[in-house]
């Protein structure tokens, strides 16, 4: 017999910021196995059931990863609903109306060679005392040989689609044409559809054989070139795209301009008139400067922390959402819009901010890009290093919090330091209020480096030069 705390102390996967992550190669059988036992027993402390829901993005070992799950959960005497490739909101939203618990295999953005589990319980995300108890759960199992050939249904996508095209009219988008960047995003036959139900002509684009790993945080130069190509060949009104899993939003304007996340979540929020907001502390600053919201709770970086805070929101406020710079939405309440109410999904989304939003500037019969210019004028940046080990990263993080002044003159920088600010990393607010952030990606041997500014320009040079200086610590 296996069990499943030594295998996964053995198997170099662990959990970041969202879900447990690693190395195509470390994610044996054995070790899919085993966080779905330990998983399994860990929801069956808290709840009843008697079926597990799994789904997959388009990776090409993702398939292979959750047949092995699908084993676990039937050597548990449960049943396997499969849903195939599907958002892994769709997934959430399916197992929640379920009161089911749930797998997604997935890495999200990070690129094909890893990939990742992320744990649904019947009520929504697992939580961090979650992830604890799964590392720590004693399950014992065998691997029963040959893995379960998983049929899938088409249920979860269904219902994901009509979660929004009951919401709005269906000729909300007429007239309007909508460029779906394809890529390998796990949405890809979904998004088309839907918008079509909404009355929009749409134009699919880029459509992949091969894994895209898209970051909405760090958009590839040439996905930026790509979108303004895009808008002017085709006359688009906006494009939409998303991360691998479709949880993250990419939209671009009617001039091929790819919106910072955490600003379509504000105009999001604005739309829905939101009164409370859970947001990552790496967010932009214009969603307090907006003065739009009630309460505006700071939190560590990642789905778990906003999820957390929603808790807490609920006692004061009855319209709560979260969302993080990446742009995935979280609505945190059920909310009345237009005379039909959309119900609670405290998960990241891709689709509820790109239509919120879009369908906001077609009511006010005005571009997209016309909506930003009622906020305050902050921009970010955010960019990372790849293959830079995360111990190296805290051990710059640490000594930069020994002597700050030190370490901000080593970059290049002669400003003043206004804040330090340690919710996550290291945050650093300048006497003319711009502000350098690094973090270790809780996903990936990565330093993510975040900025803002009073300009584009100037929040782009903060990142690259931060970052060019560290880059060279590695070498």
């Amino acid at each position: 017999m296996l069990n499943s705390r030594h295998v996964i102390e053995n198997s170099n996967i662990a959990f970041g910021t969202s879900g447990a992550r690693g190395l195509v190669i470390d994610f044996k059988s054995e070790v899919c196995a085993a966080f779905a036992h330990a998983f399994i027993d860990v929801m069956a402390d808290d709840f009843t059931f008697d079926t597990v829901a799994l789904a997959i993005d388009n990776r090409p070992s993702s398939y292979a990863m959750a047949q092995a799950c699908a084993q676990a959960i039937i050597a548990k005497g449960l049943k396997v609903v499969y849903f195939g490739v599907v958002p892994t909101p769709a997934l959430a939203n399916q197992s929640m109306q379920d009161k089911i618990p749930a797998i997604m295999v997935t890495g999200s953005h990070i690129p094909f060679d890893r990939n990742g589990l992320k744990f649904y319980r019947p009520d929504g995300e697992i939580t961090k005392a979650d992830e604890l108890g799964i590392l720590q759960r004693e399950s014992a199992f065998r691997i029963a040989l040959p893995l379960p050939v998983l049929n899938a249904s088409s249920l979860a996508a269904e219902n994901y689609m009509a979660r929004y095209t009951s919401l709005f009219a269906a000729d909300t988008l007429a007239g309007k044409r909508i460029g779906v960047y394809e890529h390998s995003s796990a949405g890809r036959d979904i998004y088309a559809k839907m918008l079509t139900q909404l009355g929009a002509d749409v134009i699919s684009i880029g459509r992949s054989d091969e894994f895209v790993p898209i970051d909405t945080e760090a958009v590839a130069e040439e996905d930026k070139e790509k979108a303004r190509q895009w808008a002017r060949k085709f006359k688009l009104d906006a494009i939409f795209s998303t991360d691998g899993d479709g949880d993250r939003p990419l939209v671009a304007d009617e001039q091929g301009e790819w919106l910072r996340g955490d600003i379509l979540g504000l105009l999001c929020a604005k739309a829905m008139s939101i009164d409370a907001l859970a947001i990552p502390v790496s967010c932009n600053t214009a969603i307090s400067k907006s003065c739009l919201f009630k309460h505006i709770e700071l939190t560590k970086i990642g789905s778990p922390y906003v999820i957390e805070a929603f808790a807490r929101l609920s006692d004061g406020y009855a319209r709560i959402a979260g969302f993080e710079a990446n742009g995935g939405f979280l609505l945190g309440s059920d909310v009345t819009f237009d005379g039909n109410t959309i119900t609670a999904l405290p998960t990241r989304d891709a689709v509820l901010p790109f239509l919120m939003v879009f369908a906001s500037a077609v009511t006010a019969k005005v571009p997209m890009s016309h909506l930003l210019h009622e906020l305050p004028q902050r921009y970010t940046h955010s960019d990372r290093i790849q293959n830079f080990a995360t111990a190296l990263s805290k051990n710059i993080i640490a000594d930069a919090l020994q002597d700050p002044i030190t370490f901000v003159h080593s970059l290049g920088f002669s400003h003043d330091i206004k804040g330090i600010d340690t919710t996550d990393g290291l945050r650093i607010t300048f006497s003319d209020d711009a502000v350098i952030h690094l973090r270790p990606s809780g996903n990936a041997p990565e330093l993510r480096c975040y900025s803002e500014s009073g300009s584009a320009t100037d929040a782009a040079t903060l990142v690259e030069y931060t970052l060019s200086h560290l880059k060279r610590l590695s070498l």
